[in-house]
């Protein structure tokens, strides 16, 4: 059975989420501060981490940074705080969704369903895989269960929405994708999000990609349209 841990100061709503979780046939476990959240992950390995953004003795932000250290384990953040700058910020550190409070359990257990799937797509226990779809693209070697990307003997880790956008432009050479194709392919389970926001994680990706190959410029701006992959 997965197990989900919840990381909330409010005992109310930890119970809550506890009692929809449990009914939805996970076990879950509760802390009520950041700290101490690391040491429990690395010691009990969960299926996946629900993390509120204020929490006494370390924000969530803190933790998700502390874990993804050594973890790539599932994280959706719960938050009262739905400014841009947040959920940009929680993103580049490594979370893969947000819920904004207040939420309805129901949606919650949802959203756990459809990271857990995510997940499930390429299990851990799958042999790691580079992806070179043409000469043109071989110049990187993706590692996606690692979210790793090799450049000869250098390599960079990414976020799980990096590594998406890279894959997905890298496969397809020289094709023009536009935001909101872009979108549709990270953002599987529908979400809403900015244009800006895409553009973000480009610009965070073009600068992680500059740290192994400083003279190749790989992902283009296509004005008014999107991006493309090209050597």
């Amino acid at each position: 059975m997965e197990q989900i841990l919840i990381v909330e100061d409010e005992p109310k709503i930890a119970d809550l989420l506890q009692k929809y979780l449990q009914n939805a046939n996970y076990r879950t476990h509760w802390l009520n501060s950041g700290l101490g959240v690391g040491d429990w992950a690395r010691q009990t390995p969960p299926s996946l981490i629900l993390l509120d953004l204020m929490l006494p003795g370390k924000d969530g932000l803190e933790v998700c940074k502390e874990i993804r250290q050594f973890s790539l384990l599932p994280i959706i953040m719960l938050t009262a705080r739905v400014e841009e700058i947040d959920r940009l910020l929680g993103l580049e550190l490594g979370a893969d969704d947000y819920i904004c409070k207040p939420f309805s359990p129901r949606e919650v257990v949802a959203r756990v369903k459809a990271v857990l799937r995510r997940g499930q797509i390429m299990p851990s226990d799958t042999p790691s895989m580079a992806i070179h779809s043409s000469p043109k693209t071989a110049l990187l070697a993706l590692d996606r269960d690692r979210l790793l990307v090799r450049a000869g003997q250098q390599e960079i880790t990414l976020t799980l929405v990096e590594f998406e956008l890279l894959a997905t432009l890298q496969q397809q050479p020289g094709r023009i994708f536009g935001r909101d194709q872009l979108m549709n392919k990270v953002y599987t389970d529908n979400r809403i999000v900015s244009d800006r926001t895409i553009d973000s994680h480009i610009k965070k990706l073009r600068k992680k990609l500059s740290e192994i190959l400083p003279d190749q410029e790989l992902i283009h701006s296509v004005y008014s349209v999107g991006y493309k992959f090209e050597v």
